[in-house]
């Protein structure tokens, strides 16, 4: 499978979301998305836990269960990041307090008492 059709499956960045994640992300889809999910990953990884969530997930639909809304955009991905800047820099204002060695000595030489 190329990016191009990597950028077609019905959750962005599927092969890098937390697992722990995925069952949030797949409620918004009905059969056919989980159906070209599970080929996927089929194809690719075919991770245990992932291939169990998707299946079960795909139980609860054959049994009646229906797609909830949103899941899916990313905007609303924590997890995925948006490219939208370098985020904050370190200055003398936003870093913490300097740290003193420990009370039996200094890290690099522990027989070495604090001055």
């Amino acid at each position: 499978m190329s990016d191009t059709d990597r950028d077609a499956l019905p959750i962005p960045e599927f092969d890098h979301l937390p697992i722990g994640s995925l069952e949030t992300r797949i409620r918004s889809l009905d059969q056919s998305g989980l159906e070209r999910l599970i080929v996927h990953e089929t194809k690719h990884a075919n991770r245990v836990a992932v291939m169990n969530i998707l299946r079960h997930r795909l139980e609860a639909l054959h049994g009646g269960a229906k797609p909830t809304a949103g899941g899916a955009d990313p905007g609303t991905m924590p997890e995925v990041s948006s490219g939208t800047g370098p985020g904050a820099k370190a200055s003398p204002q936003t870093s913490g307090p300097p740290l003193n060695p420990p009370s039996q000595g200094v890290p690099t030489n522990p027989a070495q008492p604090r001055g």
